[in-house]
């Protein structure tokens, strides 16, 4: 399998449009220590031939088009993308939609939950379906194995989806919430290779059961939740800003912190969805060191490898 990180950020990039936190300004200044990102888009493929986006990152366009693999082929209007994987609504998940509307035929795999939301609440994403046989919807569900499959219709990687902690986008009506099903909300996802490598995807997760951690001692590459360094991050920036695991992200330090409770894993880690505001961005600080020196590494743009 390769996998390419076109994207590393959380929500807005970095750096974000409207922010001048530290990071943010000093990016601006020149005199950070660090790389600009991109928001998060991770692309998955067999052979190289078919491609799959683990959900669609409102920079797409430009992350797609910084990368050849990626151009259209032979045909006048063509893509190697075969499918888009979606693990939650969020906005900075699935906007990228949008901008694949252009006629072209892939598969979207995503819970019932996830599609009631973007087909049924939303009518924009109905541009994904103005036609017959644009985009197929492929519904799958929490702890089911499926596999993406390409143009041609043969099955590649297998996918098996990791129900979380839930969280609802915040567009969403706490009438409507209540109608939704708690384990369709977020997933993880584990992405399996036939000679059985396995990489794990958790950009968002508040919290890691121990089932969850019997899980991801299998895993091979983790790609997991660095959005923000503690908890308490965002109020930094502003006072009544919520908390990381309000939002839904583990943060990366403290008590129960990924970097704490999952020190013991073998798997290559990487933290992915960075925020703005965080100090890991910042390859000359503290932070970057202590978990560089715990065995974790901070993805970047451009980012790609084998498994």
């Amino acid at each position: 399998m390769r996998i390419k990180l076109l994207g590393t950020a959380a929500g807005g990039a970095f750096p974000q449009w409207n922010c001048a936190c530290r990071n943010c300004r000093s990016l601006r200044k020149g005199s950070f220590a660090g790389k600009p990102r991109s928001q998060l888009q991770v692309a998955i493929s067999q052979n190289d031939k078919s491609w799959y986006l683990l959900n669609a990152s409102p920079d797409i366009r430009s992350q797609l088009e910084r990368d050849p693999v990626f151009y259209p082929r032979r045909q006048v209007r063509s893509t190697p993308i075969a499918g888009i994987v979606l693990t939650s609504a969020d906005l900075d998940q699935v906007l990228g939609l949008l901008t694949l509307r252009e006629f072209e035929q892939f598969r979207i795999y995503a819970t019932p939950t996830l599609q009631r939301i973007l087909r049924e609440d939303n009518s924009m994403f109905a541009a994904l379906n103005r036609v017959p046989g644009q985009v197929t919807w492929v519904d799958i569900a929490p702890g089911e194995r499926f596999s993406l499959v390409s143009k041609k219709g043969e099955a590649e990687l297998c996918c098996t989806p990791v129900p979380l902690k839930e969280h609802a986008p915040s567009y969403i009506s706490h009438q409507r919430r209540l109608e939704l099903k708690d384990e369709e909300l977020l997933l993880g996802l584990t992405i399996e290779t036939a000679a059985g490598r396995r990489l794990g995807y958790f950009p968002a997760i508040c919290e890691i059961s121990q089932e969850i951690m019997k899980m991801l001692a299998g895993i091979d590459v983790i790609l997991f939740d660095g959005t923000f360094w503690s908890n308490n991050e965002l109020q930094g920036v502003r006072a009544t800003a919520p908390m990381a695991r309000e939002i839904g992200h583990l943060p990366v330090s403290g008590a129960e912190g990924s970097l704490e409770r999952l020190a013991g894993l073998k798997a290559r880690k990487i933290y992915v969805h960075v925020n703005n505001t965080n100090p890991l961005l910042n390859e000359a600080g503290r932070e970057y060191r202590q978990v560089r020196a715990a065995g974790w590494e901070v993805a970047e743009d451009g980012w790609e490898f084998e498994l």
